[in-house]
């Protein structure tokens, strides 16, 4: 489960400048319509910051092998989950390069669940 938050720092990481990037991309090469520009970019914002108390409690709940914190960070994920669809579906322009970088991620995201999953039963089964 460690080795995938450290993944998920390293791919979230460049999954925020990928998509920062095209935002920017986006919004010299095609028009938007009013509010859209900026609502992709209070989302992307809204998902970094999701993003970090995400994994810091996972990270946290990992090592410290306390449930509630992967948890807390599971419910997160799921957050976090609703955003990248956003990303990949709903956003003004869908590019190819955002269909890519946004499976990955959902990839990463069903497997950090499940994981979390199996560590939160490891705990409870390890303190009951």
């Amino acid at each position: 489960l460690q080795i995938v938050y450290y993944f998920n720092v390293f791919y979230y990481s460049f999954y925020f400048l990928a998509t920062l990037l095209m935002v920017i991309y986006k919004s010299q090469v095609f028009s938007f319509p009013d509010g859209n520009l900026a609502l992709d970019l209070i989302l992307l914002i809204l998902m970094v910051i999701l993003e970090v108390i995400r994994l810091y409690l996972g990270f946290k709940g990992n090592l410290t092998e306390e449930a509630l914190p992967i948890v807390t960070s599971l419910v997160l994920t799921i957050g976090s989950l609703l955003l990248c669809l956003y990303f990949l579906f709903w956003q003004t322009y869908v590019l190819k390069a955002d269909v890519i970088i946004n499976a990955i991620l959902l990839v990463t995201y069903g497997l950090e669940g499940i994981l979390d999953i199996i560590a939160v039963s490891n705990f409870a089964r390890f303190y009951i």
